[in-house]
């Protein structure tokens, strides 16, 4: 016999996620009036201001610029001109949109002109992980590489699956490799990146699900196991005797 919640345990559930919404809506409402004020104040002859505009989203900035060019060197310089640009733009910055979206969007399209230069110029080449550090180092940039996962076969796992899905990245189209970068690995909402990338929010949808098709269809030519019609499931396979999971195709 199946037996519901208590009327006042419903309630508090339902309400939790009008709750967060609500949260959320005030924080984004105190930004753009604290955004707003750093404007009018940089405007009107305080340099201070855009010292706390750069403070409040360096970080962020950063991460966008890492992200789409996977290079801290590179992300860096793209921050710095992205701030360069800002301080020379910001009295023609009508507010059309929030201050957020348009420092994205200024890195977004640095970062973009960055990787179509390298690109032309073969910059694009990475470096092994088993590379020396120096001549005299006999240590690797694997060595740098700090991990937190007990288990080498899991590790080992993970690593080929993160592999094959950043080689079937590199495999797509600009544009859907960007628009993935700024919903799976930065988190941005369909607003967020119809803002940056200068488009509407349903070509914003329809561009990710073609992107993802796309992303799936190099995964399943580079290892049937992730064929469109297989479960999630059954890409990975008990490792005996332990049960851990590695990967089907490994």
């Amino acid at each position: 016999m199946t037996r519901s919640l208590p009327l006042a345990v419903r309630s508090t559930e339902s309400a939790t996620p009008l709750t967060n919404r609500a949260a959320r809506a005030a924080a984004s409402a105190q930004s753009a009036a604290r955004d707003a004020g750093l404007v009018r104040r940089f405007n009107a002859g305080d340099e201070t201001a855009f010292v706390e505009i750069m403070t409040c989203y360096r970080e962020k900035i950063f991460a966008i610029s890492l992200a789409l060019l996977r290079n801290h060197a590179d992300a860096e310089e793209i921050a710095q001109d992205t701030f360069i640009r800002a301080h020379r733009g910001l009295a023609r910055f009508r507010g059309d949109s929030s201050l957020a979206t348009w420092l994205h969007r200024i890195a977004v399209n640095l970062a973009r002109n960055r990787y179509w230069y390298f690109f032309r110029r073969r910059r694009h080449a990475t470096l092994s992980l088993d590379c020396p550090l120096g001549e005299d180092s006999a240590a690797t940039f694997t060595d740098l590489v700090a991990t937190e996962a007990p288990d080498p076969a899991r590790a080992a796992a993970t690593g080929e699956f993160t592999a094959l899905v950043e080689a079937c990245m590199e495999k797509l189209e600009a544009r859907h490799r960007e628009i993935l970068t700024l919903r799976n690995l930065l988190h941005r909402s369909y607003d967020e990146i119809a803002a940056t990338l200068g488009i509407n929010v349903g070509t914003v949808k329809s561009r990710i699900a073609r992107a993802r098709e796309n992303l799936r269809a190099l995964l399943a030519e580079a290892c049937p196991e992730f064929a469109p019609d297989a479960a999630p499931a059954e890409w990975f396979e008990p490792a005996r005797p332990t049960g851990r999971l590695t990967l089907a195709c490994a």
